[in-house]
């Protein structure tokens, strides 16, 4: 009986399997955004990459990525879309009504993200989620 058990665990056990891996095509500086040739495919066992190259194109590399290493989902993220002191217009809208002043972001971050940002005329620092436009709505 052990020796049954022994058998079934060696033949069940998690095997990776071998598939098209997305590697970096050179070395990548942390910030830059990939584009189809700074990726290739190859084969390899990998269980937290990517398969594809179209997954990868317009996201910014969070590290730096080696050239012929596999890339990681932990290593990439979306691109920001507002850089840290960049001027921006922040919308303050509830109910109908809308505001919108100049500011100043004091985060980077992409669309969907929630940074800190500088009310320009007041010098009050408030939160705002990133639109894809760019503009910084505000919310109570």
């Amino acid at each position: 009986m052990r020796l049954f058990l022994y058998i079934m665990l060696y033949c069940c056990a998690a095997v990776p399997l071998a598939a098209d891996i997305a590697v970096a095509a050179r070395n990548i500086r942390p910030g830059a955004v990939l584009t189809a040739s700074d990726i290739i495919l190859m084969r390899g066992e990998v269980q937290d990459g990517f398969g594809d190259t179209n997954s990868l194109i317009g996201l910014e590399a969070k590290v730096a990525l080696y050239a012929g290493r596999t890339i990681l989902t932990s290593q990439v993220t979306r691109a920001a879309s507002v850089e840290r002191n960049q001027i921006i217009e922040l919308i303050y809208a509830v109910d109908g009504l809308s505001m919108s002043t100049e500011g100043r972001a004091l985060g980077r971050g992409a669309e969907g993200q929630r940074i800190r940002v500088m009310n320009l005329a007041s010098k009050a620092s408030i939160f705002g989620t990133i639109q894809h436009n760019g503009t910084v709505l505000v919310s109570k």
